[in-house]
């Protein structure tokens, strides 16, 4: 149980699930365009349901959540094991709590820590970038930029970890980030697919990621999927109701 909390902890800092095949990219030419546009879903409030399946070398879990989110403020997940309520999460400014109601356990993890960890600096804008299918990292007049046929390219370093975003040219949506630490040979890849309107901006109902580390035992290969079944966003305020027992544990 452990590790699926540690997967969910991934996805949100990586996060967004692909079943159809991607068009191949050629090499990028050395000319680069002027300026890369890139659609962004922007909202006040959001509210969706989503089935989340985690794989890891021997195993696969199901698990639905319910989540939500106001702007820049606060994202609020509900987890579901086989239909009994499972856990929960909350991203606020300052942290990330998960808290498991099978383990009687909750965890909390402070950007600072979680930055060192993955070598990358992990703050909340980026955990909400990342759920929305948005750049998560924002446009910076250095970042590399290059294109070819089917997408615009933009290349930008954090740190030891270089971020590669593949912006799709006709809907000017985010399709591909690739992050790589040269230095442990770590990386994650996100694919976003299945696009559809939310509000007046197309969102990805689909998204596929795919984590490689190195471990004490060797190689590990784990991947994340998720679809959406339900996603709005509106103006009306959701409520975030989030209490830990006083039973419960801190690990």
């Amino acid at each position: 149980m452990h590790r699926i909390f540690f997967y969910v902890l991934v996805m949100l800092i990586t996060a967004g699930c692909s079943h159809r095949i991607i068009k191949k990219i050629g090499p990028i030419p050395p000319a680069a365009p002027n300026s890369i546009d890139v659609q962004e879903i922007d909202f006040d409030y959001m509210h969706g349901k989503a089935k989340l399946v985690f794989r890891d070398n021997s195993k696969e879990r199901e698990v639905k959540a319910t989540i939500r989110i106001r702007k820049d403020s606060v994202i609020w997940m509900n987890l579901n094991f086989l239909g009994i309520k499972g856990g929960a999460v909350l991203i606020n400014k300052d942290s990330i709590t998960i808290v498991s109601d099978l383990q009687k356990e909750y965890f909390v993890f402070d950007y600072t820590s979680l930055s060192k960890k993955f070598n990358f600096k992990i703050n909340y804008d980026v955990v909400q970038a990342a759920l929305l299918g948005n750049l998560i990292i924002p446009k910076r007049p250095d970042d590399e930029t290059g294109e070819d046929s089917f997408f615009n390219k933009l290349v930008q370093k954090e740190g030891s970890v270089t971020v590669q975003s593949l912006i799709n040219k006709t809907t000017k949506k985010v399709e591909r980030i690739n992050l790589n630490e040269p230095s442990s040979g770590n990386s994650v890849k996100i694919n976003y697919s299945e696009f559809q309107p939310v509000g007046d901006k197309l969102f990805p109902y689909r998204g596929l990621i795919e984590v490689f580390y190195n471990s004490l035992t060797g190689p590990v290969n784990n991947t994340i999927l998720f679809e959406y079944s339900k996603a709005e966003v509106g103006t009306k305020e959701l409520r975030f109701h989030f209490k830990i027992p006083k039973r419960y544990d801190r690990r």
